[in-house]
Parts: C-alpha cells; structure tokens; sequence
C-alpha cells in the first residue's frame, strides 16, 4: 500500500481512557504504531533533541541532574502558568511532529495509527486531524479516569484531576471523531472485540474512499 493510499488513524483520549491498550489492540490487528508520547520522552530525555532549548528557554531548574527534562518540576510550571504550556508546546510539538512523520516513513506498507494524547487540542497551520484519514476517540467517564489513574504508582487523586483539566473536555475531543469507543464497563475482550471490528470496517481498501463517521 503506498503512502498516500495506506490508512491512517489519529488515536488519542484522556488520560486513563484506555488509550494505550487500543494502541496495542490495533497493533495487533496489524497497524504500526507512532507513538508521539513515546517520541517526546525521547526529546525530553537524556541528551534529547528537545534539551538545548527546552534549558535555555525555561532554565536550568528543569533539568535534572542526568541532563533530562525534570517532568515534575515542568508539570508543575505548567500547571501554575498557562503561557508556560503554550511555551513548551511550541518547542516541542514541531519536533514531535517531524519525528512521527519521519517513523511513519519507515513503514510504507503497513497501515499507520498515530498515538496522539492532545490530537483534539492540536492547532496551527496542519493540526493532528488534518493529517490522518481517520480519527478514533477512546472515551470514559472523568470518574472512571480517576480511578484508573490511582492504581499507578505516584498519582493522587488531585494530580489526576489537575491532568484531566488542562486536556481538551470529553465533548470537543468527540466532536472530531470519526469513531468513539466507549470504554466504560468494557473486560479487555470486549474491548478487544470494538477495535477489532472497527478496524475490519476500517481497513478495508474500499473504506478510505468512503466518509467517516462511524460511532462505536
């Protein structure tokens, strides 16, 4: 399939909506993967491409001592200061662009999803929608998400609740989707079942010439 025909798919929900277990689902069923959050732990790492400029614009405050991004320390800044995040945002989300595209260039033959955490949020002159055939919307209720970020490991309910508020609300992240699965009350095989369905309808050759739209 070239890379002009191939499908491609924008994937993103909040935080604890059971994204990144659609992501693998899809993967299963034969997609390649970009995952842009993975991307930007990459920039943001160690010697990340993202570092140079992340410390020369925010400081050396958020730099911890292994020269990666303090994550704490900016999810902080952010939280406090709204310009911050739009500050951040325009360092990072070119680059995490370019490299998701450069990912996507490796696999011509495969059908892509893209892993896109604020897709509903992106903006400027190409947004996340505007680049994918496809949009899916994992979905859940706030309360839902709550919970299911308590059971990892250093989170509050407070600091979950403060994620949840600086991500697009439920409604305009399904206001561009083409498809939504409601992950609420689902066992990971019912789940499992939706994607699996929604990407026989999907992938199907026929279907990139057809309008979107459907709701799961």
């Amino acid at each position: 399939m070239s890379a002009a025909g191939r499908l491609q798919i924008g994937l993103t929900g909040g935080i604890g909506s059971g994204k990144s277990t659609v992501a693998r689902m899809l993967v299963a069923c034969g997609a390649h993967l970009v995952d842009t959050d993975a991307i930007a732990r990459a920039l943001t790492g160690p010697g990340g491409a993202a570092m140079p400029a992340l410390a020369a614009h925010f400081g050396p405050q958020v730099v911890s001592a292994d020269g990666a991004l303090d994550r704490e320390a900016m999810r902080l800044r952010v939280f406090n200061d709204a310009d911050v995040k739009r500050q951040l945002e325009a360092i990072l989300h070119p680059l995490i662009g370019s490299e998701a595209l450069h990912q996507a260039a490796q696999h011509p033959e495969r059908p892509l999803v893209f892993d896109v955490p604020l897709l509903a949020e992106s903006q400027g002159p190409r947004p996340w929608r505007a680049r994918v055939q496809r949009v899916l919307v994992v979905d859940c209720s706030v309360e839902t998400q709550v919970a299911r970020v308590l059971t990892r490991p250093g989170w509050t309910a407070d600091a979950a609740q403060r994620v949840i508020a600086q991500q697009a609300p439920r409604a305009v992240r399904r206001s561009v989707a083409d498809a939504v699965i409601a992950n609420e009350g689902l066992t990971l095989q019912q789940l499992d079942a939706e994607v699996c369905a929604l990407w026989a309808l999907w992938a199907a050759p026929a279907a990139l010439f057809q309008p979107a739209g459907t709701a799961v």
